[in-house]
């Protein structure tokens, strides 16, 4: 190239690099900039803990965390000013059993991995993510444990990018690929399509193989570690699920169980997991063993009424009868262990495991619908409330950043109309949440200068 040209080259290249640091740098706040003070006021308050609403409530936030909760409280001048009026206050609702990067399509399809793992790359499966995560955060979800079906890492790459501000979603507690006993969770595969299965689960046999599937899911950046115990063709030893227990509360990370059968839950127990998932059949022999060991139980039951929502292939009257009546004995049969594990004092932690459409609604409302079936089960809607807050943040090691309304939590609340310690339903009437300090929904409010 001719000294001219590259001398023109150059000049041309260093301006554009100055626009873009100029660009870049424009309307960025200085670090020693003060953060914003904003105080939220509304007629009720939970706050994660307490059986009754705090009336005339006002909660100061700086930044993103809150300073002070209580009634009336005076907002010191200059704060901006959140009216929220005849509305309760709650701290931001946690699904512990997510799956943001999966779709399976309505409730009535065949329910198969096989479509998205073959279908989709990881990286449009991460874009659904995005549009699924900025649902659940406007359903009033601002944290989620993502459990796995996934890709390889999609979970991770999503927790990042929301982290960095580059999408907007709810906080995200991942978990990786899911450690499996071989074949993972597809039916029977083709030896050329096996291939599948560690896209979506890290397979293992035996202990050391164990232990190595979780120093990597760790090296891989999981905040927890998911464990699929049962699959239908082989199940998980003991000694292979103590060292995943021993590995991952080495490194401080709880240990998610997904178990459907007696055999597989008493081994999840007994090997001092963190949380039972699902859980359908849930044993008596283990209740006592589970509520000493403050092992949580998630259950991802549905309402009654979606059984109502299947449709039998062909439009066979008989056919789809058949099915509705399966549903509803496997949904009576689920909330019946829920209330065995209540009345034993087994705690529990909110989780939809929604990764179906639902006719109408958005995944985050779909996740809280499913939430609130355990008022079904005869659960309490001030324990619905805390299964949802206070100890979902405790399963996912973050009680000290989230799950409650408290001085120097993280500012993540949701606003909705009635009072759900009342009438659970009250969580379907969101009108305003923020995550963070910021406000991701205002469908209420009005902001005031303070004088």
């Amino acid at each position: 190239m001719p000294s001219r040209s590259r001398r023109l080259l150059t000049t041309a290249i260093g301006t554009f690099l100055l626009c873009c640091v100029s660009v870049s740098s424009w309307g960025q706040t200085s670090s020693s900039a003060e953060p914003t003070r904003i105080a939220l006021r509304a007629a009720r308050l939970f706050d994660g803990k307490s059986e009754r609403a705090l009336p005339d409530a006002v909660v100061l936030i700086e930044g993103s965390r809150i300073q002070a909760v209580g009634t009336g409280l005076a907002i010191p001048s200059g704060t901006r000013v959140i009216d929220l009026g005849d509305v309760t206050l709650l701290p931001g609702l946690i699904d512990a059993h997510s799956h943001l990067l999966l779709d399976l399509g309505p409730l009535n399809g065949d329910g198969s991995l096989i479509p998205p793992v073959a279908q989709s790359s990881t990286a449009e499966r991460a874009l659904l993510g995005a549009k699924l995560g900025r649902e659940m955060l406007e359903a009033g979800v601002t944290t989620v444990r993502d459990v796995g079906n996934s890709g390889v890492n999609g979970d991770v790459a999503l927790r990042n990018a929301i982290q960095r501000g580059w999408v907007q979603g709810p906080r995200i507690s991942a978990c990786t690929r899911a450690l499996a006993p071989q074949g993972g969770q597809f039916p029977t595969l083709q030896p050329p399509a096996q291939s599948l299965i560690e896209q979506e689960y890290v397979t293992i046999s035996g202990v050391e193989e164990a232990r190595r599937a979780v120093r990597q899911a760790l090296m891989d950046g999981a905040d927890c570690i998911k464990v699929i115990v049962d699959n239908g063709h082989n199940l998980l030893s003991l000694a292979e699920l103590k060292v995943i227990v021993e590995e991952a509360h080495r490194m401080k990370r709880p240990v998610a169980t997904h178990t459907t059968t007696d055999e597989s839950i008493r081994i999840a127990v007994q090997a001092g997991v963190d949380s039972v998932e699902h859980g359908y059949s849930l044993p008596d022999d283990v209740l006592a063993p589970m509520a000493r060991g403050r092992i949580f139980l998630v259950p991802t039951d549905g309402p009654m009424d979606a059984c109502d929502l299947f449709d039998a292939e062909g439009g066979d009257a008989e056919r789809q009868r058949q099915t509705k009546e399966r549903c509803r004995r496997s949904i009576a049969r689920a909330q019946e262990r829920l209330r065995r594990a209540v009345a034993a004092g087994v705690r529990i932690a909110a989780g939809s495991d929604m990764y179906i459409v639902l006719p109408g609604l958005t995944r985050g409302q779909a996740s809280v619908k499913w939430i609130l079936a355990y008022a079904e089960a005869g659960l309490k809607p001030a324990d619905i409330l805390r299964a949802a807050t206070v100890n979902a943040a405790e399963l996912l090691r973050m009680q000290d950043q989230i799950g409650s309304l408290a001085p120097n939590k993280l500012a993540d609340l949701l606003a909705v109309e009635g009072d759900p310690l009342k009438d659970i339903r009250a969580l379907n009437q969101v009108r305003f949440v923020m995550k963070n300090g910021q406000v991701v929904l205002d469908a209420r409010a009005h902001s005031t200068g303070q004088p």
